[in-house]
């Protein structure tokens, strides 16, 4: 039985797609009852990860545990240590960690937060693997409708700064593999896509398909922070979120899609790639 955690967000739910194709047996930890509608038809419990009374109830009979903790938590640390002491408790033989790539940076909190549940698996004992993934392709869906009505792909950082961003199907095939294979024990695993592309030419490639002008345009900070306070976003998770934004302004985020090519046995899709499947024209 492989365990995974925040079942009901688009990490989880792409894992577990991931490895229900694969034949493999899943328990889905999900924060609400009505996320099972979203879901295979899998074993699942229901409730907050910071609950200790469901740890061991979660871990009983499992293998594999996969810890994808709620984006952005204020609280990744705690959650973190409570799911080590259950698997230890457990004996669960596999421990897999959906962390985030450079996580050494300390300017973005969220990214600091999962370094120190890092430090927290070297010293656990258990045998582990870490997973670090770029921001994803998928995230650009929620700018779909803003491009068909103004042709315009706004982002809240310097458009000529540059990432990795990876195919969240992509990264979820790594998570089956690692779950289910053996020989990642011990291994730390960067997961990027193929190419370091800036926000303008993310936009050229949206425009080259879609056949129509599309400008990438950085939104000011202060403009997206009251957008976000009127849309009820939790103070702490702006703050955290308006950190990350300002970082990626001056240095975007970088990375190499070697590994996850190696683990997938090929090539990463290319954004390219996710946008003639993501965007039909």
């Amino acid at each position: 039985m492989i365990l995974v955690t925040g079942a009901g967000g688009k990490t989880g739910k792409a894992v577990i797609n991931a490895l229900v194709q694969a034949g493999q047996p899943v328990r889905a930890w999900l924060r609400r009852p009505e996320q099972a509608e979203e879901i295979p038809d899998v074993d699942h419990i229901v409730g907050d990860m910071e609950d200790a009374s469901l740890w061991r109830r979660a871990c009983r009979d499992v293998q594999a545990l996969y810890l994808i903790c709620p984006n952005m938590h204020s609280r990744e640390m705690e959650i973190g240590q409570r799911a080590l002491r259950a698997a230890q408790a457990a004996g669960v033989g596999r421990f897999v960690y959906h962390s985030v790539l450079h996580p050494q940076t300390e300017e973005m909190p969220h990214h600091w937060q999962k370094l120190r549940v890092e430090e927290m698996i070297f010293r656990s004992g258990l045998p582990f693997t870490i997973l670090q993934p770029c921001a994803y392709m998928q995230n650009i869906l929620a700018l779909q409708d803003t491009i068909a009505a103004t042709g315009t792909y706004r982002v809240p950082y310097n458009v000529l700064a540059r990432f990795a961003l990876v195919d969240l199907d992509d990264v979820a095939q790594a998570a089956a593999c690692v779950l289910a294979e053996p020989g990642h024990e011990g291994a730390i695993y960067e997961l990027a896509g193929p190419d370091n592309l800036s926000s303008a030419e993310m936009a050229q490639q949206l425009a080259d398909h879609l056949q129509r002008t599309v400008q990438a345009v950085q939104t000011p900070l202060a403009q997206w922070k009251k957008t976000a306070e009127e849309s009820g976003l939790p103070a702490a998770t702006i703050e955290s979120l308006a950190a990350m934004f300002r970082y990626y302004c001056a240095y975007g985020l970088a990375g190499n899609g070697n590994v996850l090519g190696w683990l997938l046995g090929r090539r990463p899709r290319s954004l390219a790639q996710f946008v003639k499947r993501a965007f039909p024209v």
